[in-house]
């Protein structure tokens, strides 16, 4: 685990912000590893991810609001901050298909996810093995039309009770209500088979097979009332030709699906995505 900090900045851009940022940490002995600072929009408005290494850091961390406050209140930011030593606690839900789920187990268990996975929950029981192999409690909740607000009631008692911070859709293959999204106030991350906005809802590779496309995609974007219409936070594409079954379709784009999705999470446990209006600016 790394012994630093994250701040995460978005204001007004103005004369001296990047410089007040870096006096700031240098007042405190604090060394500046990842200075990364972006300007969108018309209005030029500045967002910033600012990275710095806490041996040596001479101000406590519970101090820091107070230390930072009366600058942010100067320049009118948004700000937070994050310790690198924090892992989050990530919750998955899962349907039938299990291949974004499987990678995402890996790479956690082999340290590119520096997260936790104190909860998997699924509609079906078939990635149940996956959790039993990987040591991840699993959660059975069968979803229809007729029990779905029970079901998501039970699905959000247990996001509560495992504290969780964000949860990740790796092909679960039901739609989450706006009840759900309104109440659940964490970020939840899904994964679409196909590079949005085209081809939103079911069965993307069915109609990009119809259409006779020369690119199938996936795409990772964070959920919000709108059907697939939420911020994106990567994207990947596949070539294909005449040749190219429906079959050979669906296979090409599950490679994307994983690699879009992890990149994806990473991301986002590492504090490297800010939101403006519906983008997200990624320091990578």
């Amino acid at each position: 685990m790394k012994n630093t900090a994250v701040l995460l900045v978005q204001c007004p851009d103005r004369k001296g912000l990047d410089a007040t940022i870096a006096e700031f940490i240098y007042r405190y002995d604090g060394n500046i590893l990842h200075f990364e600072q972006h300007q969108t929009g018309e209005e030029r408005y500045f967002l910033a991810r600012v990275e710095w290494e806490l041996a040596g850091f001479r101000l406590d961390m519970k101090d820091l609001d107070g230390a930072f406050g009366p600058i942010a209140h100067k320049f009118g930011m948004n700000w937070c901050i994050a310790l690198g030593s924090h892992r989050p606690r990530v919750a998955i839900f899962v349907s039938k298909y299990d291949h974004c789920l499987v990678d995402l187990l890996y790479r956690q268990r082999n340290g590119e996810l520096a997260c936790d996975f104190p909860l998997m929950i699924s509609n079906h029981p078939d990635a149940r093995r996956h959790a039993d192999f990987y040591g991840v409690p699993f959660h059975l909740i069968p979803v229809t039309k007729e029990n779905k607000p029970q079901a998501e009631a039970q699905q959000l008692e247990l996001l509560a009770a495992n504290n969780i911070d964000v949860v990740v859709l790796a092909r679960y293959m039901q739609v989450l209500s706006n009840d759900f999204i309104n109440h659940y106030s964490m970020p939840i991350i899904n994964i679409h088979h196909s590079f949005l906005p085209a081809f939103i809802g079911a069965k993307p590779h069915h109609q990009a097979y119809e259409r006779g496309v020369k690119l199938i995609g996936a795409t990772a974007h964070y959920v919000t009332e709108i059907l697939d219409d939420g911020p994106i936070i990567e994207q990947g594409v596949a070539r294909i030709t005449h040749r190219d079954s429906l079959e050979d379709l669906v296979e090409k784009g599950r490679d994307l699906e994983k690699i879009v999705l992890s990149r994806a999470v990473r991301w986002h446990i590492e504090n490297r995505i800010l939101l403006y209006n519906n983008k997200t600016i990624i320091f990578e």
